[in-house]
């Protein structure tokens, strides 16, 4: 299982994509898996009532509560709390797009993806125009296991904003659900492209690579992605798969240590350190430099690169 993560989740994050190849598995922890969230969640009623007292009944929460306190709450990762106080504002406001918005992004960290959802359309539906609404939708979709409904508003964000990264790598991801391998890294491409050190892209890409068995192919962007950032334990792990697919064993090794020295809690790239660890490598195989590989592919994408006009 290989992690598929997209930067920061505030806006962008993670998400977790999973697949076996014979006896490996490619795994990285969040999209999202940091994705759910971290911190305090409750359970909150989708609807709720109000009293002379000027709370909300089921939850304590003044019924004046305002954007600023909700948005703190939020801030301190109280994900559940949050939400219950997004949806007291928005019954105040509930012509306020933000607001709905702010509810969807609470929910779905809270792990309340129906409740997200319903939070982002209803937020559509008052500015139909907003990317970052129609990208957290379609996150959302994903993990719902809906990406032919999350293709649909993907599209539209492309058509608002063909020149943002982040649009082209969830069309990434959602071509990848959709099976389309050859649109997926065609997707990832255009977003390097538009920004050449989006590591997510790269490690995503790869992904698609490993699933068709194209594992030379994905060298050179894992190795890029490492080079750019050393501290993404699943980097060094993915990597550590490739190499140890192609036969480098000594290399694969070094890359599982070095995810294990990131994160030493990661018990995937344990379990592949022993293993590697009592292969020999071929001396036919013949010997690779990623720095090179790293270079040559970041060459090549520059080579490509699309100016954003002002």
């Amino acid at each position: 299982m290989i992690r598929v993560m997209h930067a920061a989740r505030p806006i962008d994050r993670s998400y977790v994509a999973g697949f076996s190849i014979a006896a490996f598995a490619l795994v990285a922890t969040a999209a999202c898996s940091k994705e759910k969230g971290n911190g305090d969640t409750v359970t909150v009623p989708t609807s709720v009532s109000t009293v002379d007292s000027g709370t909300v009944a089921s939850t304590g929460i003044p019924a004046n509560v305002s954007f600023a306190e909700a948005e703190s709450v939020y801030n301190e990762r109280r994900y559940g709390d949050a939400a219950a106080m997004f949806e007291t504002y928005v019954q105040r406001k509930p012509d306020n797009a933000y607001g709905h918005y702010m509810l969807g992004l609470s929910a779905w960290k809270a792990g309340e993806l129906d409740r997200a959802r319903s939070a982002f359309e209803r937020s559509l539906e008052i500015d139909d125009k907003n990317v970052k609404t129609l990208l957290n939708l379609s996150r959302v979709l994903l993990e719902q296991g809906k990406p032919r409904d999350a293709l649909t508003h993907v599209t539209t964000a492309v058509e608002l904003d063909s020149m943002s990264s982040d649009v082209h790598r969830m069309m990434g991801r959602v071509r990848t659900e959709l099976r389309q391998p050859n649109e997926a890294v065609e997707s990832y491409r255009l977003a390097l492209s538009l920004q050449p050190t989006d590591v997510w892209s790269m490690n995503n890409m790869a992904l698609v690579l490993i699933q068709q068995g194209r594992f030379d192919e994905a060298l050179p962007p894992l190795a890029r992605a490492v080079q750019l950032d050393s501290s993404v334990a699943v980097f060094h792990n993915n990597l550590g798969i490739v190499l140890e697919r192609t036969g480098h064993y000594s290399m694969a090794a070094q890359s599982y240590r070095a995810a294990l020295s990131v994160d030493s809690t990661y018990s995937k790239a344990s379990l592949s350190l022993t293993r590697v660890e009592q292969r020999v490598d071929d001396p036919s195989v013949s010997p690779i430099d990623l720095a090179n590989l790293a270079e040559t592919f970041d060459r090549e994408i520059r080579s490509s690169v699309v100016v954003r006009q002002p």
